[in-house]
Formats: C-alpha cells, structure tokens, sequence
C-alpha cells in the first residue's frame, strides 16, 4: 500500500516492506524497509534540508529522529524532479507507524517550509491474517 501526501507542491509517497530475513520475532527484533519518493510538482526548485520522524511502536513506544538530509544527502530538485531513497526502522513489535516532515527550501528566495511525510504503517503479515 503506498500513502501519499502533498505539500506546497511537495508530493511524498510512501510505501513498506516487511524484512523477514533480518527480523528475529522470538528476540522482538522486526525489521521494516520504506521507499519514499519525493516529487516537485511545484513552480520552482526546492532544497531538503533536514527530516523530523516520529516513530510509534505498539509497544507504546515512541521514538523521535531528526537530522540533516536522507541518507546522507540533501537533494534539490527542480520542478518536475523526483528523488527517491530506502531507509529503514526497527520495531520492538510487529506492528507500528511513523510519520513526520522534511524541512525544504525554496531555492528562488531562501524560504524554508515544512513538508508532510503522510503517517505509514508498519505491520507483520502474519498479523494481517
């Protein structure tokens, strides 16, 4: 299932993997991959700057990540761009969500706004039967 959210022109997509082979259920160890496209469908050229997660484990666990770029890069991307990257989250659960924002530039004047990262979930098949 890929979530999708627009922001100022900004589209973030969202889609997730459960990672089995990584995962050890018995150690509470789950292991989820996510791809995240970002697509500038706005009139002008846009920096990321910095990305703001939350990450909720049903557990009743939060966790809160924030820092420069994605994956160690900070993409501009000019009208029409898409940029996308695979990352990853660790659950204590079989089941969780994150959610969260980028921080963007508009390059044209220096302007920084938020961008929505749509909340995704994160489940174990098994848990879906």
């Amino acid at each position: 299932m890929i979530v999708k959210a627009i922001t100022e022109g900004v589209q973030v997509s969202v889609e997730t993997n459960y990672q089995p082979e990584y995962s050890s259920p018995t150690q509470l160890h789950y292991v989820f991959t996510y791809r995240i496209t970002i697509e500038n469908r706005s009139d002008y050229t846009v920096k990321l700057h910095r990305r703001h997660w939350f990450i909720h484990d049903a557990n009743n666990t939060i966790r809160e990540v924030e820092g420069e770029g994605v994956v160690g890069q900070q993409p501009i991307l000019e009208p029409g761009q898409i940029h996308q990257y695979v990352s990853g989250c660790n659950l204590r659960s079989g089941l969780g969500k994150m959610h969260g924002t980028y921080l963007m530039e508009k390059v044209v004047d220096g302007s920084q706004f938020e961008v929505i990262i749509p909340e995704f979930t994160m489940i174990v098949p098994y848990l879906l039967n």
